[in-house]
């Protein structure tokens, strides 16, 4: 069984002690990432040469910046740019075979600020409380498991401070755990974990298909060639979204486009946490459907660049753009990777629009014939006529689309004409903070 990397995020105490030291070390953690990246940058440009990310972090192993953090932290910090070199390296490759349209750009500075740190489990100790003497529990009480990070012979010269404790979650395992990564956020620091597990072997039969077709009000989508559908709402995901976005327009009005106050950061956080929240529940509704229901298979429909080309009027471009669709796409892929469940990506053009019970040719972007025509039609919002006459979903329509899609290509029967009415024209509503409607 394959290896795969999980996270878990906890946010850190309000502590004001251990917070001054953390920003501290986030910032010096972020001169070292620009200095790191002025070093690749000029070998780039001068020599046309990629840095590897061991020279560099050898190269800067006397920067004032990294003799500030605890060597290991510092060497992560310069490994962070020397990995980020090799993503636009293998992005650019791609661009010259024109696989994308967009050409990558060689990896920039930070604009002032805090960048996370990081720790191999190696230099981190479990121990049973955090100490008196200790920052990271004054006025607390200690939590029952605690783990030491050390700061550097620096951080004790300094400040009389040798090492910090932190929290470690009662739900982990600490011979799972891999590495340590302290990040920013806004106001507040969070401990994320980085966990080492094996995948699961599910026997999952991958001739069973869960087609999922993304939209707004509509956010997932989905039906499956065993007689299920649901739909995750996001009606309220986008409320969420045109509340925050009259917040800030509030607060900002007569203000400068880059102000920033503490409640915009407050609101902020607000938002990205219930944002991430969205994601996660969102994925694992999608996956526990497919363990439950036996299905081996996920055909998400998608198009590269579509917020970005976007062009549906201002208010509507927001509420697309500001809906974490693409994170979705991608924590749903993570899931099927750990449930060994084949994740399959597929662009969507002409799937809502073609009838999919009358098994109309699909052809893919450009490539329309000039004869095409739909035999079908959507009557209304989020209704669709077959020319049969049968009136269903439009969203469950073009979701049958995108399986019909590439069901020739990996050699499975998606074939929907034969479900009962009520998989086609009532699919369950699953909204993602009511429990009790969880097809978990």
């Amino acid at each position: 069984m394959s290896k795969i990397f999980a996270a878990q995020i906890n946010r850190l105490p309000q502590n004001q002690e251990l917070s001054a030291v953390l920003e501290y070390l986030c910032s010096e953690s972020n001169k070292l990432y620009n200095c790191t990246t002025y070093l690749a940058r000029q070998i780039y440009f001068k020599t046309g040469k990629y840095a590897n990310k061991y020279w560099l972090a050898t190269q800067l192993k006397t920067n004032p910046h990294t003799i500030a953090l605890y060597t290991s932290a510092a060497q992560q910090t310069c490994f962070s740019v020397g990995e980020a070199i090799t993503g636009y390296k293998k992005l650019l490759t791609l661009w010259k075979q024109g696989e994308i349209s967009n050409k990558p750009k060689f990896p920039k500075y930070r604009k002032g600020g805090l960048f996370q740190i990081s720790y191999p489990k190696r230099w981190l100790k479990l121990t049973e409380q955090g100490v008196n003497t200790s920052i990271g529990y004054a006025g607390e009480t200690p939590a029952p498991l605690s783990v030491k990070v050390p700061l550097g012979r620096s951080c004790k010269a300094w400040f009389n401070i040798g090492e910090i404790y932190l929290p470690f979650p009662s739900n982990l395992d600490w011979d799972l755990v891999k590495e340590l990564q302290i990040v920013p956020r806004a106001g507040y620091f969070d401990a994320v974990w980085v966990t080492k597990t094996e995948a699961k072997d599910n026997k999952l039969n991958q001739e069973n298909v869960l087609a999922i077709d993304h939209g707004l009000d509509n956010w997932l989508t989905c039906i499956s060639n065993v007689e299920t559908s649901f739909i995750v709402d996001g009606k309220h995901l986008k409320a969420l979204n045109q509340w925050y976005n009259k917040r800030v327009a509030t607060i900002k009005e007569n203000k400068t486009q880059d102000f920033w106050c503490k409640l915009l950061d407050k609101l902020t956080t607000k938002r990205n946490r219930q944002m991430r929240d969205a994601v996660n529940k969102a994925a694992r509704i999608v996956i526990n459907h497919c363990l439950k229901s036996n299905i081996g298979t996920i055909v998400f429909g998608w198009n590269k660049g579509q917020k970005q080309e976007s062009n549906m009027g201002k208010k509507n471009n927001q509420k697309l753009v500001q809906i974490p669709t693409g994170k979705l796409k991608d924590r749903i892929e993570e899931l099927c990777n750990q449930y060994n469940i084949r994740f399959l990506e597929t662009e969507e053009s002409y799937t809502s629009k073609a009838s999919n019970l009358d098994l109309d040719d699909i052809t893919v972007f450009g490539a329309k014939p000039k004869q095409w025509k739909a035999s079908g039609k959507r009557v209304k919002r989020g209704l669709y006529r077959s020319a049969t006459g049968i009136k269903f979903n439009a969203d469950i329509n073009g979701a049958i689309g995108i399986a019909r899609k590439v069901a020739e290509q990996y050699e499975f029967q998606f074939d929907a004409r034969g479900f009962a009415r009520g998989v086609l024209t009532m699919p369950r509503r699953v909204r993602l903070w009511d429990i009790r409607l969880s097809p978990a």
